[in-house]
């Protein structure tokens, strides 16, 4: 019998079983690292794909038809499993064929697609109305409790940083964790380009979902380039607010 779209293969926690309501869906979100062996869920592990072709190729959104498979290791650890035939191997079991074509640089892939499904986030976050950018407007919203998280660019300047910071911490900010802004992996030119708007330097999330969301999508990114980043600050901010990346498409 075919598994179920987007379960991994041979997975024994994905299988239908007597149970029910939440217990199913905590049950039906557990996966498994094909190389590590460890248990995690789709918010914190990157799952494969097998195309028709043969081809694995990185679906951090989960939503590509067929069969899937799933990693939760590090990118320096995966382009060395990778580059010693051991992810092969992995994937051949994982998805019962050897006829696997695995890119050389499926790492630069994997990275490359959490980056760009970040981006895509804060975008859609700033058409959905949840996301604040501007200075003086952000340092309102900071003042009167309003904002869940805040963000600085990669090049914005330490005291426009300590500003804000500053007056989140009047609003709040202890109260959802925080005692600072978040520095953002990337300058305001790529935020700006990425929210279609001109010199965003400073951004803030006024809606916790949205905020847990973010955060989920920056934990990733950075848990694959450094896993000793970890990903608890997204995994707080989701729990907190009670969700998840909502477009993700999850069964």
């Amino acid at each position: 019998m075919r598994n179920k779209q987007n379960d991994p293969l041979g997975d024994p926690s994905t299988l239908d079983g007597p149970v029910n309501g939440r217990a199913a869906r905590a049950a039906d979100n557990v996966r498994t690292c094909v190389l590590s062996r460890a248990p995690g869920t789709r918010d914190t592990l990157i799952r494969l794909a097998l195309g028709p072709d043969g081809q694995v190729a990185p679906d951090v959104r989960a939503r590509a038809p067929g069969r899937g498979a799933w990693i939760g290791v590090g990118r320096a650890a995966l382009d060395a499993a990778n580059a010693k035939g051991k992810l092969k191997g992995a994937l051949a079991r994982a998805f019962k064929t050897s006829d696997l074509a695995i890119p050389a640089d499926l790492g630069e892939k994997i990275e490359g697609a959490l980056r760009q499904h970040l981006l895509d986030r804060l975008g859609l976050e700033a058409r959905g109305g949840t996301l604040l950018s501007g200075s003086d407007k952000v340092e309102t919203a900071c003042r009167s409790g309003q904002v869940h998280l805040l963000i600085h660019a990669a090049d914005a300047s330490i005291d426009g940083n300590k500003k804000l910071d500053a007056a989140w911490r009047v609003g709040g900010a202890d109260r959802r964790g925080h005692d600072r802004g978040m520095v953002f992996p990337e300058t305001r030119t790529i935020l700006s380009m990425a929210l279609g708007r001109e010199n965003v330097v400073h951004i803030a999330l006024t809606d916790a979902a949205a905020a847990a969301r973010v955060s989920s999508a920056i934990a990733r990114w950075r848990a694959f380039n450094d896993p000793d980043a970890g990903l608890e600050g997204g995994q707080r901010a989701a729990q907190a607010a009670g969700s998840t990346d909502e477009d993700e498409g999850q069964e």
